[in-house]
């Protein structure tokens, strides 16, 4: 079963994220569990982002949180966020494209 994690963040800094998480995939490249990701801006409140991360499985997903990159991209986004991020873990029950 696929898994995914969402996370909600508000940030003025949108080019220093896109940084980080460009430093990251670079220094994970042969180690991380992450199968795609996708990140969208609300278009009706501009500094509101949702990241989308998908992994194969939730272990998977576990295995990718417990890497030392991962674990660094963390920190710095904290840093550039206005307020914690908000993260939500969900099974994938139903993907069918359309």
């Amino acid at each position: 079963m696929s898994f995914v994690q969402v996370i909600e963040f508000d940030t003025t800094h949108e080019q220093d994220i896109q940084r980080v998480m460009d430093d990251w995939r670079d220094s994970t490249e042969n180690d991380r569990t992450v199968t795609h990701t996708t990140l969208t801006r609300d278009h009706t409140r501009p500094n509101h982002y949702v990241a989308i991360v998908e992994f194969p499985s939730y272990e998977e997903a576990m295995r990718n949180s417990s890497m030392p990159e991962t674990d660094a991209l963390a920190r710095r986004m904290r840093d550039l966020c206005d307020g914690p991020p908000r993260f939500m873990d969900l099974d994938v029950i139903r993907d069918e494209d359309l």
